[in-house]
């Protein structure tokens, strides 16, 4: 079993995240997939962690990545 599992986040620009479970889900709700950042969030956090939890991970994985989008 793996150590962790992907998720889909969307970064909007008031710093707030939206999470998806995979890229079909987002595009049923109106996001472009190629939008979405695949973020791996570890196992015990998935299982035991709260949603708050996992969109605060989350939120710092994104702010570590080197910016590669426009303004």
């Amino acid at each position: 079993m793996a150590d962790t599992t992907a998720l889909y986040a969307l970064r909007f620009p008031d710093g707030s995240v939206s999470l998806y479970v995979d890229e079909a889900y987002a595009q049923d709700r109106g996001i472009d997939p190629s939008q979405l950042v695949r973020v791996e969030i570890p196992r015990e956090m998935f299982i035991t962690g709260t949603i708050q939890d996992i969109r605060e991970y989350v939120a710092l994985q994104l702010e570590q990545q080197p910016q590669t989008g426009t303004a």
